[in-house]
Order: structure tokens, then C-alpha cells, then sequence
């Protein structure tokens, strides 16, 4: 049976100063959960009898379907809804010699949650934020997530700092950049993507080597004025990955 207090505490979690303060977050399914697992300590596991996937946490607990309601942030609660404890990544450093993923300013957590699917999907490893970067932990984004979120480490750090210090090709998408199309593109190095409404800071964009554009087809015919940011990473990460 689910305590009050535990009630409180699985809701107060939807917020980024109780998961800073506890170091926890939720994740719910059970494919998500049964991915995570295997990476993360499970504080608690709640899930109700027709759950039948691995129940080794430090709390585990049968809940009915009301229960799970409670603590639920999904609109249809699935069958299962795990706490976890956040890892700590100390001394990561941009490696010169991969493929990496930059986050300058990303807002939407769908966006963030899909962008940790790419880079899992493409073999990315590290994804470096800025610090106004939407949380990693935010339940919305952990559910877009799907899992891949075990694979792909994020990092916040101060990027303009981080980008001044590395020794590989910086990449931006910017409407005046070159048509990716055309261009001969390395195995390592950094893909900037930029916020939503506003793209890549001027002080991220100075420090690019290369600016990259996807071009519309045909170039001539009126179509929106850009893509989503996820989509748009997925094709120029896919695009890098071609040409290895």
C-alpha cells in the first residue's frame, strides 16, 4: 500500500527543485523501466498485479490501478512507475575523436526526450547542454525518451566554455549555412542544435567552424519557414553517420 508521504514525495518530483534536492526522478512503463534498470539504481518500484517484468528495487510494492493513479503523470497510467536515483558524470570532457551532440537552449521536453532517441538511435554517447537546456529529468522528456535515456549521457555545462576548449570541427544549422547535401562532413566533432524559436546563440554561432543548411526541395517553392528540431537533428546526424 502507498503511504502518503510516498504519495508526496513521487508527486513533488514533477518539479526540478525536488529532484535536485533528492536526486531522484520517475520514469513509467514498462519498456522504459525495464530499460533503465539495468543502469540506474530503483529507489522504489510500484506496479500492479498484471506487471510482470523484473521487481528488484531497494522498495518494491504491489499497487492497484487507483494507486497507481496517484502518482502517475501520465494521462492513462501504464502498469508499472519506477523512482530513480540520478548518476553522477564527473570530469566529462567533449572527446575530440567522436561524434557529439550540442544543445543550445532547448525548450520543448518532447523535443529533448526525441533528440536522446536520435542520438541513441545514431550511437551518440554524450550530448553536452547549456544550462537554460530543458531538464533530462523532467517526467515528459524521460517518457520521450524511451529508454534511450540509459545509453545517451547529458551533460550541462557552461557551452560556450566547453566549445572554447575543444579540438574538433563545430557545426551549426543556420538558414545562411551551406546545403549538407553538398558538404564533406567529418566522423567527429560537434553538432550545435539551437532553440526552438530563437536557434543557436550568436556566442555559440561564433565559434563554429561550419554552418550547415537542409534545404528545402524544391528550393524555389514557398514551404514552411523551418523544421521541428528534433527532425531536423535526426537528418543531420544522419547525414554525418553516411559518410563515414
Amino acid at each position: 500500500m502507498l503511504s502518503k508521504a510516498k504519495i508526496k514525495l513521487i508527486n513533488q518530483l514533477s518539479q526540478k527543485k525536488y529532484r535536485q534536492q533528492t536526486g531522484l526522478f520517475i520514469a513509467e512503463g514498462h519498456k522504459t523501466v525495464e530499460d533503465m534498470m539495468g543502469y540506474f539504481t530503483t529507489e522504489y518500484l510500484y506496479y500492479t498485479s498484471d506487471y510482470s517484468g523484473n521487481k528488484k528495487a531497494n522498495e518494491s510494492c504491489e499497487v492497484t490501478y487507483d494507486e497507481l493513479k496517484k502518482i502517475s503523470r501520465l494521462e492513462t497510467p501504464q502498469n508499472v512507475l519506477a523512482v530513480f536515483k540520478m548518476p553522477v558524470y564527473e570530469g566529462v570532457a567533449i572527446d575530440p575523436e567522436e561524434l557529439t551532440l550540442a544543445l543550445d537552449g532547448i525548450q520543448d521536453a518532447g523535443n529533448m526526450g526525441t533528440i536522446i532517441r536520435i542520438a541513441d538511435w545514431f550511437g551518440i554517447n554524450n550530448i553536452f547542454a547549456s544550462k537554460n537546456t530543458v531538464d533530462i529529468y523532467n517526467p515528459k522528456v524521460v517518457q520521450a525518451t524511451m529508454g534511450a535515456l540509459s545509453r545517451v549521457r547529458v551533460h550541462y555545462v557552461d557551452l560556450v566554455q566547453e566549445l572554447n576548449r575543444v579540438d574538433a570541427p563545430i557545426y551549426v544549422t543556420a538558414l545562411d549555412g551551406d546545403n549538407i547535401n553538398k558538404c564533406s562532413l567529418t566522423k567527429n566533432g560537434v553538432i550545435v542544435m539551437g532553440n526552438e524559436g530563437n536557434g543557436v546563440s550568436q556566442e555559440v554561432m561564433a565559434l563554429a567552424n561550419k554552418k550547415l543548411l537542409i534545404p528545402s526541395y524544391p528550393p524555389e517553392r514557398p514551404t514552411s519557414e523551418s523544421l521541428n528540431v528534433s527532425v531536423a537533428t535526426a537528418i543531420v546526424v544522419s547525414m554525418f553517420r553516411s559518410q563515414i
